[in-house]
C-alpha cells in the first residue's frame, strides 16, 4: 500500500486570504487605483494645455479638475467605469480644430497696434473665414496614459499579491 501524504497547514491561510481579497476590500482599492489613474490622466491633460500654449483664459484648464463646475467626472462602482471630460464648449474645437466664419468684431486699435473688443462699437475689424488648426492635447494625453498603465496596473497588482497572498 502506497501513503502519501500531503501538507495543508497553509491551505486554510490561503483560502482565509482569498477571503478578505474577496470581501470587497480589494474591489476597494480597484477603485481608488481606478480614480488614481484618472487624476492622473487630468494632469497630464492639463500639462499638455499648458505645452501647447493653450491657455488664455484658464476655463479650459481648470475644467480638467475634479470637481470643478464644467467638468464631467463619473465613477460607476458596480461596473468601475470611470468618465473624464469637460463641458466646456469650445473644448472640442481647440482639440480637433474648426472654421472661423467671416464675421465683423466691433473694438477700437490701441496707439501701440493692439485690439480691444467692445460690444455695441461701430469700428472694429473683418476676420476672414479661416480653418484654425487643432491642438490635439486630448490625444496627446491618451498616448501619455496608455503608455503609462501598464507599469501602474503591474505595480499595483504586485502591490496587491504581497498584500493579500503573502
Amino acid at each position: 500500500m502506497v501513503k502519501i501524504e500531503v501538507d495543508t497547514s497553509e491551505m486554510s491561510d490561503f483560502f482565509a486570504k482569498c477571503k478578505q481579497a474577496g470581501s470587497g476590500e480589494l474591489k476597494k482599492e480597484f477603485e481608488l487605483f481606478l480614480e488614481g489613474i484618472g487624476m492622473e490622466f487630468l494632469r497630464i491633460i492639463q500639462d499638455e494645455i499648458i505645452s501647447k500654449n493653450m491657455v488664455v483664459t484658464r476655463l479650459l484648464l481648470s475644467s480638467f479638475q475634479k470637481g470643478e463646475k464644467e467638468n464631467v467626472w463619473e465613477i460607476n462602482q458596480g461596473d468601475l467605469t470611470l468618465e473624464i471630460g469637460t463641458n466646456v464648449e469650445y473644448a472640442k474645437f481647440v482639440n480637433d480644430g474648426h472654421w472661423n466664419d467671416h464675421r465683423f468684431v466691433p473694438g477700437v486699435w490701441s496707439n501701440n497696434n493692439k485690439f480691444y473688443y467692445i460690444p455695441g462699437e461701430k469700428t472694429g475689424i473683418a476676420l476672414r473665414s479661416k480653418y484654425v488648426e487643432g491642438k490635439h492635447y486630448w490625444e496627446s494625453g491618451l498616448k501619455i496614459i496608455e503608455k503609462m498603465i501598464p507599469g501602474f496596473l503591474e505595480n499595483k497588482m504586485q502591490d496587491w499579491l504581497n498584500k493579500y497572498f503573502e
